[in-house]
């Protein structure tokens, strides 16, 4: 199963560690630091032209997502059984 996560991208189940809000995880110091070292490693990836609003880590890459982490974990849950 594949989660699209916006601007056309998919990420697999088997590959997504988590789904947060941004607003709230980037209160966080760790969280900021976490996300200034995905960006200089390349890993961190902004999708579309729209402020993000959730963040999603997966074992390859570092998503910052115009959908939102409720959005993201509905169709999660939707789709865990198919």
């Amino acid at each position: 199963m594949y989660l699209p996560i916006g601007d056309s991208v998919v990420v697999p189940y088997s590959s997504l560690l988590g789904v947060f809000d941004l607003d709230n995880a980037t209160y966080a110091k760790r969280t900021r630091e976490f996300l200034e070292r995905s960006e200089e490693d390349g890993r961190l990836v902004t999708l579309g032209q729209r402020l993000p609003a959730s963040l999603v880590v997966t074992d390859g890459a570092v998503y910052l997502s115009p959908v939102s982490a409720q959005t993201l974990n509905r169709r999660l849950s939707e789709n865990r059984w198919e």
